[in-house]
């Protein structure tokens, strides 16, 4: 008797547990397709991993990438010659594709079902003369309410992807791509421009600096929140003399990695001078305290070694400036020139503090201050 009665019970827990073991199956298989794209060190290897490793991995029967040839920071990467050298015919760039996509993806939510039900432009915009797939998604490429592109995946499985589907997972890898994509275009674009500090890899001060201009004419547009850290290495030249440059330029590479490994993906950091960083960030300034600890915690941890094995302690002095933007776009040189200021004086605030800390500096209109 109570045999008979556990077993719908332990039926009904087996078929949780191999949900939730099917769940994070599929987690850590999006996780390793995520990473290839956050690592894809040009727009060549970036699309490799959507056409190539994407459908392979989830057994799809295509994918597709329409993008915006007018989104800015794909301006370069789009180029016809880009194209052609490229040689993807899965990336598609017509206008026909994109207001086919827009019409589809009401309200920025992705569309999924049968391509068959599609229109004749939506159909050929997506899939050409290939077959027709038994059902796919589409998926908006968005950074806030701006929409760079939109990604489809298709399937031989008509159930594969249909109305009533939870699409959450699928929703925050289409941010992935998104931020990816941007990330790749920085760095093309360095690539092109000559703007990479060659010890760390980093953007170089020439970079960061038209990067804080283009982000804070778009602030100033939108009346957004913009942060700017500055990072000091303490005590970097007793590095140096005590131990050679050799190991300095190692402390520097290290702090260097750190730094972005802390930020997000879409931030700028950069190599600014000497043993200086800066990192420009998108938040406010309670975000931009939370991002300054995250750094100089982990640069407190590093384990940085000398010549004999002996750990070398590393620490950062951090200062911060954040600023909701207003004015004008034409406003935006003083507005640069302002919060490089204020994140230098809190940084050299930071150092006549004691060193190892954040501070951040008050401007004129605020009423308190924050640390």
């Amino acid at each position: 008797m109570t045999n008979l009665a556990q077993t719908p019970l332990s039926a009904r827990l087996r078929s949780l547990v191999d949900t939730v073991q099917h769940n994070e199956r599929t987690l850590r298989r999006f996780q390793n397709v995520e990473l290839r794209l956050i690592g894809a060190q040009d727009f060549a290897s970036f699309l490799d991993t959507l056409f190539r490793h994407l459908p392979k991995e989830f057994s799809l029967t295509g994918v597709t990438l329409w993008l915006d040839d007018r989104a800015p920071m794909l301006l370069e990467l789009l180029e016809p010659d880009a194209l052609d050298a490229l040689d993807q015919p899965g990336l598609k760039t017509s206008r026909e594709g994109g207001l086919a996509a827009q019409g589809l993806c009401e309200a920025g939510r992705p569309w999924l079902g049968r391509p068959i039900e599609l229109n004749e432009p939506a159909h050929r915009a997506f899939f050409g003369k290939s077959g027709m797939p038994a059902s796919a998604i589409l998926l908006p490429l968005a950074a806030g309410d701006t929409v760079s592109g939109y990604l489809c995946l298709t399937s031989d499985d008509p159930e594969r992807f249909g109305e009533g589907m939870g699409t959450d997972i699928l929703e925050r890898f289409a941010s992935i791509v998104t931020a990816s994509l941007d990330n790749v275009a920085h760095r093309e674009r360095l690539k092109q421009l000559g703007m990479t500090d060659s010890l760390t890899g980093l953007a170089n001060r020439r970079y960061f600096d038209e990067r804080l201009r283009e982000e804070l004419m778009r602030a100033v547009r939108y009346g957004v929140p913009v942060a700017c850290l500055f990072i000091d290495i303490d005590s970097f030249k007793r590095i140096n003399d005590t131990y050679g440059h050799q190991t300095g330029d190692r402390a520097l590479a290290a702090v260097a990695a750190c730094v972005r490994q802390q930020v997000r993906l879409g931030d700028t950091v950069a190599r600014y001078g000497g043993e200086e960083f800066a990192a420009l960030l998108q938040g406010d300034r309670a975000d931009a305290l939370t991002v300054a600890e995250r750094v100089r915690l982990a640069v407190e941890r590093l384990a940085l070694q000398d010549d004999h094995g002996e750990r070398i302690a590393l620490t950062v002095s951090i200062g911060v400036a954040a600023r909701t933007m207003t004015g004008a776009p034409s406003d935006a040189a003083a507005l640069c020139h302002a919060i490089i200021e204020e994140a230098d004086r809190a940084m050299y605030l930071a150092k006549r503090n004691g060193r190892n800390r954040i501070e951040a500096l008050v401007p004129a209109d605020d009423d308190h201050a924050s640390r």
